[in-house]
């Protein structure tokens, strides 16, 4: 029995399904089960460099297809590099598929479900589709799909009919489940396993002991921190309000990590509003990933209301793992609001709530003590449900109907139960 990840991005890439799939993966081929992993040659912010079409990284098989290049720059070239994704992994299946293996098909590029499911079917294996950003519900959200019309009806059919096609569907959050299952033939066949952060990885750095803060010129200073992609799904218009509100208290700065569709957008308004308190840098090496997570004192972490059922930020997860409260920009019901509630480790404003961010901050500013307890409840959070152990030991229960007898066994020994 051999598990096979397809996802567009893997190890050493850091974006955040390449980090969710490696790490199951690599925790997965320790336990001495056969794996691999099906990606392109490119990283998803440096398609100039090329991996190797094949290699092996702590026990999982690494296949890199051929994709076309163009990068994240323009709609057609994108669209381009998920077609021929979809083209060669198609290709690859119907090749090297065999009958019992378990083929993981995610969620990057959109759709891969689809020209996954008759492939992985004809030869015999078993397809579990791991959803982590719903398409093409997103899509429409955000305006970029018309609802009405030929192609938004045809998108939905396929995608519909390739989950009803898989022998399972696996969600972060249990909305998405809910949303899809309502849709399935067969709800019993989806299953919710949250997402995780490798706490041994991203630990909490003390402000004095990280050398980042020092080269960053951040010493001395309440740093407010945004890491991760810059993406449509995310507001920061409250973000950049709450900064120019702030200008006057020359110890807070922002620091703002990362790059995505909104970067160019949000660099340029900074600017217009003359905010020297902002600082942008590039993603982190993961080796100082626990360095850049706890150089802020506070996090912000946003999702556009509307998009609650399809996404779940997973740099929230980093963010606890750093020990850091955090201040969500979104729906005070949605996960991320429910999970700062449970851990008594954050606070929620209403997207367009400048005001009221800018207050947030200001709290937590000057309550030191109270700044740090809630880092500390943010750590434990992470430790009672949303390490890697906690996640792979969900994943391989949700899967575990379909292993082979042994295999079977041993997932059931496993204290966690599939999530809820």
């Amino acid at each position: 029995m051999r598990i096979i990840f397809a996802n567009r991005y893997f190890f050493p890439d850091q974006s955040a399904t390449s980090r969710m799939v490696s790490s199951l993966a690599f925790a997965l081929a320790a336990e001495g089960i056969e794996v691999t992993a099906l990606a392109s040659r490119h990283f998803h912010d440096r398609q100039e460099v090329r991996l190797p079409a094949r290699e092996t990284i702590e026990g999982v098989d690494v296949r890199r297809i051929w994709t076309s290049s163009f990068g994240r720059s323009g709609v057609a070239g994108r669209a381009a590099d998920y077609a021929t994704f979809h083209l060669s992994a198609a290709a690859w299946w119907l090749s090297h598929t065999r009958r019992g293996d378990i083929c993981v098909v995610c969620t990057d590029p959109p759709l891969l479900s689809v020209t996954a499911a008759g492939p992985v079917r004809l030869r015999g294996g078993r397809m579990v589709n791991w959803v982590m950003d719903l398409f093409p519900e997103t899509a429409m959200e955000l305006g970029m799909l018309p609802r009405e019309g030929l192609l938004g009806a045809l998108t939905l059919r396929l995608r519909n009919r390739s989950l009803d096609r898989a022998d399972l569907t696996i969600s972060p959050i249990a909305a998405m489940t809910r949303y899809l299952s309502e849709r399935s033939s067969d709800p019993q066949r989806f299953v919710t396993v949250h997402h995780w952060s490798n706490g041994e990885e991203i630990r909490p750095v003390p402000p004095a002991e990280n050398p980042l803060r020092r080269e960053w010129g951040l010493e001395g200073a309440f740093v407010v921190g945004y890491s991760g992609n810059f993406g449509r799904a995310h507001e920061f218009a409250t973000l950049i309000g709450a900064a120019e509100r702030l200008q006057d208290h020359p110890d807070i700065r922002f620091l703002l990590i990362g790059q995505g569709k909104q970067h160019t957008a949000v660099r340029k308004e900074a600017a217009r509003r003359g905010l020297g308190n902002v600082i942008f840098k590039p993603f982190q090496p993961s080796e100082v990933l626990a360095q850049s997570l706890s150089a802020a004192d506070l996090h912000i972490v946003s999702l556009l209301p509307a998009l609650e059922y399809c996404i779940v930020p997973s740099k929230f997860y980093g963010v606890l793992a750093a020990g850091r409260p955090a201040i969500f920009i979104g729906d005070e019901n949605g996960e991320v609001a429910t999970l700062l509630r449970k851990g008594a480790c954050g606070e929620t404003v209403s997207p367009g709530d400048a005001e009221g961010l800018a207050a947030a901050i200001l709290r937590l500013k000057s309550s030191p003590v109270l700044c740090q307890t809630m880092g500390e409840r943010a750590r434990r959070l992470l430790e009672s449900d949303f390490t890697l152990p906690h996640g792979v030991a969900r994943w391989r229960n949700a899967v575990a109907p379909l292993l082979p007898q042994n295999h079977q066994s041993r997932a059931a020994s496993l204290p966690l139960g599939a999530g809820t």
